[in-house]
C-alpha cells in the first residue's frame, strides 16, 4: 500500500435530514488519474469539500500518507498537498490574472511590497502551459474558457500529491481540453494523484485509468477503465441502462417558419448571417468558441451588440431595441453561464421561474402576488418534471439538473414563441441530460421554436433536426439528416473542405 496516498474511509456526511453521504470510501494511488461519476447530487462534491477541508465528516477516516489525519481548512489541504479546481469559477474580477494565479502565495509572503513583474512572469511561465493568456489582463474581462484555464492554472502553481478536478473542461474548446490532458498525464507521471470528475465518458475513457461511481451519497463500484464499457458506467450511475438519451426527431418539420434572420451583422463579431427554424424542428448552432455562436443569439434578442439586419418572427418583421422588448415579442435567452446570469441562486425556486415578468403575478399596484407565483412555479415545475422539497426553497440547494430545470422554467414562464438554449446541458449529469433533451424535443413538437447551442457534437447531431455551423463570425454551412457527423461539422467550422458536407 505504499502507493496509496490518499485514502476515505465510511466517510458520513449530513446536512439537516439529507444524507450527502453515507459510509463512501475512495483510495487515491500516486500516478493514477481516477475519475470519479455520479449523477449530481450522487456526493461527489460533497466529498471533495471533505477532503479540500471545506467540510468536516460526521464520521469517518481520511488517511494522508499512511496516518491518519484531520483536514480543518482549505489551507490545512493546501500544506498537505491538496489542490481543488472547483466546477464553479471563483476568480476575483477586479484584479489581474497573475494575481488571482498566485494568491496563496501573496498571503503567505511577508513581504511589505509585492514585486509586480516577478509575479507577472511567474503566471505567465504557468499560463505558457495552457492558453495565451496576459496575465495582467483583469480577471473578470477574461471569457469563461480562459477564466476556467486560470483557475487550472492556479492547481498547477501549488505543489500538490493529489489534484481535483471539477468538470475542468466544461468551457474549454476541444483543444484547451486536449492541452489539459496533456498536461494531467505529465503530472501524472510525476506521481501526483488526479481525482478527474466529468459527466463526459469520451474523457473518461481516453484519459483515466480508473473510475469511482457514487449514487445517491454511496459508493457504488470502482472499476479498472479498461475493462469496461461506457455503459457500465452509466448503468452503474443511474442504477438502470439510459437507451434513450435522445429522443425521436420530427418526422417532418412544419412548412411554418418560426424564425428568419437576413443578412444579420454585428460590427466586429459576425456579418451576413442568415437561417431560418421551422415549427417543430431543432435547430442547433455548431462552431468552434468564438466563432460567435453566442453572440448571434443575444444580437437576436438584443441583449447586446449594435446589429443590422432583418429578424421576422413567425411571419412578423421585429424591430428590437432591448431585451425586454424581445421577451415581449416572445423570443428568450437561456445563459450558458447558468450560476452566473442564468438564475438567482440565492432566491427561491418560484421567485426565479417568475423573474423574467414580474407584470404577470402582479396585483394592481404592483405587489407580487405570491399564490399566483408559486401556482405558475408549481404548474411548470410539473410539466418539466422538477424535483425539490419546497417551492421557497433557494435555487442553490437544487442538483445542477433541477437548476437547469427552473432555467428553462423561467423561459417558458413567459409563453415565448422561441427558446435560445446556450449549453443546456452544461455540467449535469446523464440523466437529467435524457430529461432536458426530452422536454427540448416535446417543446418543439408542442410548436415553440427550439435553437440548441452547444459545444457537445453527440448531443447536437443527436437532439437537433439540422445544424447550422458558425466559422469566424459568418455561416460555414449546414447539415442534416446523414450529413450529420462529427467530421462533417468540423470540417465546416474549421474552413477545411469535406464532401459531406453541404457548403
Amino acid at each position: 500500500m505504499t502507493d496509496v496516498v490518499l485514502k476515505l474511509s465510511g466517510i458520513h456526511k449530513s446536512f439537516g435530514s439529507v444524507q450527502a453521504l453515507r459510509g463512501v470510501d475512495l483510495t487515491m494511488r500516486r500516478g493514477e488519474i481516477h475519475a470519479l461519476a455520479g449523477e449530481n447530487g450522487a456526493g461527489k462534491s460533497t466529498l471533495m469539500n471533505v477532503i479540500d477541508g471545506i467540510l468536516a465528516p460526521d464520521r469517518g477516516t481520511i488517511s494522508w500518507e499512511g496516518r491518519e489525519v484531520t483536514i480543518g481548512s482549505p489551507t490545512e489541504a493546501q500544506k498537505l498537498g491538496i489542490g481543488l479546481v472547483h466546477q464553479e469559477i471563483a476568480l476575483c474580477p477586479d484584479v489581474s490574472v497573475a494575481e488571482n494565479i498566485l494568491m496563496a502565495q501573496m498571503n503567505m509572503s511577508r513581504r511589505l511590497f509585492v514585486d509586480y513583474a516577478a509575479l507577472e512572469a511567474r503566471a505567465a511561465e504557468v499560463l505558457g502551459q495552457l492558453a495565451d493568456i496576459d496575465p495582467r489582463q483583469r480577471a473578470g474581462d477574461l471569457s469563461i474558457s480562459n477564466q476556467q484555464l486560470v483557475e487550472i492554472a492556479k492547481a498547477l502553481t501549488l505543489d500538490c500529491k493529489v489534484l481535483i478536478l471539477d468538470e475542468p473542461t466544461a468551457a474549454l474548446t476541444d483543444k484547451e481540453a486536449q492541452i489539459l490532458f496533456g498536461i494531467m498525464r505529465r503530472l501524472a507521471d510525476r506521481g501526483i494523484a488526479i481525482i478527474y470528475i466529468s459527466h463526459r465518458m469520451a474523457e473518461i475513457f481516453d484519459n483515466c485509468d480508473r473510475v469511482t461511481v457514487f449514487r445517491d451519497g454511496r459508493h457504488i463500484s470502482t472499476m479498472q477503465v479498461s475493462e469496461i464499457e461506457p455503459q457500465d458506467v452509466v448503468k452503474a450511475m443511474v442504477g438502470r441502462v439510459i437507451d434513450d438519451l435522445y429522443p425521436d426527431k420530427a418526422d417532418a418539420p412544419g412548412s411554418d417558419v418560426v424564425l428568419d434572420v437576413r443578412n444579420l451583422s454585428e460590427a466586429t463579431r459576425f456579418r451576413d448571417v442568415s437561417f431560418h427554424l421551422k415549427r417543430r424542428e431543432v435547430l442547433g448552432i455548431a462552431g468552434l468558441i468564438g466563432a460567435g455562436r453566442s453572440e448571434i443569439a443575444k444580437g437576436i434578442c438584443r441583449i447586446e451588440g449594435d446589429i443590422t439586419g432583418e429578424v421576422w418572427l413567425n411571419g412578423k418583421p421585429l424591430k428590437l431595441r432591448d431585451y425586454g422588448e424581445s421577451i415581449d415579442a416572445g423570443m428568450v435567452y437561456l445563459s450558458e453561464d447558468r450560476k452566473g446570469s442564468g438564475l438567482f441562486l440565492d432566491m427561491s425556486i418560484a421567485e426565479n421561474i417568475s423573474a423574467l415578468d414580474l407584470s404577470r403575478i402582479a396585483r394592481r399596484g404592483g405587489r407580487i402576488d405570491a399564490r399566483k407565483e408559486h401556482a405558475r412555479a408549481r404548474e411548470l415545475g410539473q410539466r418539466l418534471g422538477l424535483k425539490y422539497g419546497r417551492l421557497s426553497d433557494p435555487v442553490s440547494s437544487l442538483s445542477g439538473g433541477n437548476q437547469q430545470k427552473v432555467a428553462i422554467a423561467k423561459m417558458l414562464s413567459v409563453d415565448p414563441a422561441l427558446i435560445f438554449l446556450d449549453e443546456p446541458t452544461r455540467g449535469v449529469d446523464v440523466g437529467a441530460k435524457a430529461e432536458i433533451h426530452r422536454i427540448l424535443r416535446d417543446l418543439a413538437q408542442s410548436g415553440v421554436g427550439i435553437v440548441v447551442i452547444s459545444s457537445e457534437l453527440p448531443e447536437l447531431i443527436g437532439l437537433c433536426d439540422r445544424i447550422l455551423v458558425i466559422r469566424e463570425g459568418r455561416v460555414g454551412g449546414e447539415v442534416t439528416g446523414n450529413e450529420m457527423t462529427e467530421e462533417a461539422i468540423m470540417s465546416l467550422a474549421s474552413g477545411v473542405a469535406f464532401e459531406g458536407a453541404a457548403q
